[in-house]
């Protein structure tokens, strides 16, 4: 990969360590080393693609994202976190845990990831890529229940793409972008009919 060092490498030299102790954000990302911006979202990503059982960790490490894209959008070379985010920590078991089951996939992506079909990550294509990327980090960054498997693959993809100038891999993120967005608006509507049939429940037993 264009990065000096692999994905599992950099995260475990991360997680290393007691595991009784905290990754806090700003440790996180000073970690990285100075590695771009598409690797670093990747990074903070990654814990959200297998199940780790750390409450809220779709938005613990969305919001983050969020930060990050809008330094990247606006040309700043190194990223960094306000002191109330990166002070907020992940518990390093847990984090061990996820590696140990997450190993084998993370290699199998580091040795697959190449430069092939260029054209669907320069110019336009790039561009509408870079929107796409940052509507999944959104969504992604939201707290809403069951929502975080299908953008958390699509953002994978999409950094993995612009790390590498992946072809493959853009439109395999666009193509989880499309399942990100409809399985979006099927739980926005089953919330919404959920939310309208507990008022009229409760309005029903008010009236009674």
């Amino acid at each position: 990969m264009k990065d000096n060092f692999g994905l599992y490498d950099a995260l475990d030299r991360m997680f290393g360590g007691a595991r009784d102790s905290v990754l806090t954000l700003d440790d996180f990302l000073t970690g990285l080393q100075g590695r771009s911006y598409a690797f670093a979202i990747m990074a903070l990503n990654v814990p959200n693609i297998i199940p780790t059982g750390i409450p809220w960790l779709s938005t613990i490490t969305g919001v983050p994202m969020l930060f990050l894209l809008a330094q990247f959008f606006a040309g700043r070379p190194v990223p960094s976190l306000p002191a109330i985010i990166g002070r907020r920590g992940l518990p390093r078991a847990k984090l061990q845990t996820f590696l140990g089951r997450a190993r084998r996939y993370i290699r199998w992506l580091e040795d697959t990831v190449h430069v092939r079909h260029e054209w669907w990550v320069t110019d336009t294509p790039r561009r509408l890529l870079l929107g796409a990327w940052s509507l999944n980090i959104l969504v992604l960054a939201l707290p809403i229940p069951f929502d975080n498997l299908f953008p958390s693959y699509a953002i994978l993809f999409f950094c993995l793409a612009l790390i590498e100038d992946d072809g493959i891999m853009a439109m395999l993120g666009w193509l989880l972008t499309i399942v990100t967005a409809i399985w979006t608006v099927f739980l926005l509507m089953v919330g919404h009919a959920a939310i309208m049939a507990a008022i009229s429940t409760l309005r029903a037993i008010i009236l009674n």
